[in-house]
């Protein structure tokens, strides 16, 4: 499930170090985990490929297994099938008659009887000349080291990863205090070393561009589209004026709610573009209706705001009220679109305030062309 949710990667932060010398790759890498320690809200670091993981090294005497009638093939074999049982050498299948389904034959030593090195080193070595087998520990030596736990690759290089978690603080904050470590540590690397931060920071990075990226070209997508509608270059330029407040009704809402901002609080500004302009529209077209009756920008600002100021705020109303649910978050995943409904709630309110504010203004010059 973790997995899943950070597309592939056990934790949701990967500091990545890409390069030829393992070694020295890991030297940086230790050096970058005891930086990151220092970062607030980032937890569960480790890395995720050691460089002590327990082994034991099986050194066979080729000479000795020769004089016993061995080959180091034999016994390599043999600790293998009593280790990892023989279906790693030699698969063998049952096919039952009665069923037709084939099941797998395996021989393996009982994980109770291989508790200790020593243990290990009486594994009879089969495949032999003599009648009777020898161990493993009349031809074969044996000691204990150490190796790599993991070995992973990023694009055929061998690479060492630093893993974390967010805890008590929102991945955006933590991910710029990385990647100061990560540039400061940048200027450092030998040559062919490399440094990338990858998991979800990757891909919240690639969400915002997008959504940002497409945020604006809605709101030219809209403006263009009233220009057509209008035929004119400055009344669509009034009417995406309210679109400015809408945002800010969004920020304040998300910053006293202590709502971080994320995909689901973008995609409700999406969606306030649209009410936004739609509202916007009907007090315009009616003002500049009644700025062609009477020819006072003033007072058609005013009769324009006194009678669409009850179907605009029935729109707003019923929008807000069917967001309420979704924005207090209950029920189990609620807090994950919860986002969506505050950045909705709070930007037809806070645009519909500030409209009578601008619309004075706005109306004296779309009254120029009336000889004002």
């Amino acid at each position: 499930m973790t997995q899943i949710l950070n597309f592939g990667l056990p934790a949701p932060i990967d500091v990545q170090i890409e390069g030829a010398n393992v070694q020295a790759s890991h030297e940086i890498a230790e050096k970058i985990l005891t930086e990151l320690h220092q970062v607030s809200g980032l937890t569960d670091l480790h890395i995720h490929q050691p460089l002590d993981y327990p082994t034991l090294e099986i050194n066979v005497d080729r000479t000795k297994a020769a004089q016993a009638g061995y080959t180091e093939r034999d016994v390599a074999s043999s600790v293998l099938n009593s280790l990892s049982g023989s279906f790693q050498i030699t698969p063998m299948f049952f096919v039952n008659w009665n069923n037709g389904v084939s099941y797998n034959l395996v021989a393996q030593t009982p994980q109770y009887r291989l508790q200790t090195v020593k243990d290990v080193q009486n594994i009879p070595i089969a495949g032999g000349s003599k009648a009777n087998p020898e161990i493993l520990a009349d031809v074969a030596s044996m000691q204990r080291s150490r190796e790599m736990a993991i070995v992973s690759h990023y694009n055929i290089r061998r690479v060492v990863d630093i893993f974390g978690a967010v805890q008590d603080r929102d991945l955006g904050a933590v991910s710029r205090d990385v990647q100061r470590i990560v540039d400061a540590n940048r200027k450092s690397l030998p040559r062919g070393t490399f440094i990338t931060i990858r998991g979800q920071v990757e891909t919240m990075r690639s969400s915002y561009l997008g959504l940002i990226i497409g945020l604006g070209f809605a709101i030219v997508l809209v403006y263009m589209l009233i220009v057509v509608n209008f035929q004119s270059w400055l009344d669509p330029f009034i009417i995406i004026t309210a679109l400015p407040a809408a945002m800010a009704g969004i920020v304040l809402f998300l910053f006293f709610t202590h709502t971080t901002l994320s995909v689901p609080a973008l995609m409700g500004a999406l969606m306030c573009v649209g009410v936004a302009t739609a509202n916007s529209i009907l007090v315009i077209s009616f003002a500049k209706e009644r700025l062609q009756v009477h020819g006072d920008s003033v007072k058609a600002a005013i009769e324009a705001g006194v009678t669409r100021f009850r179907p605009v705020i029935m729109t707003a109303l019923a929008m807000i009220i069917g967001m309420v649910p979704m924005a207090l978050g209950f029920g189990e995943g609620g807090e994950q679109n919860a986002p969506l409904g505050r950045a909705v709630n709070r930007g037809p309110a806070l645009r519909h305030r500030s409209n009578p504010g601008v619309r004075p203004i706005c109306l004296r010059g779309v009254s120029s062309t009336q000889g004002e």
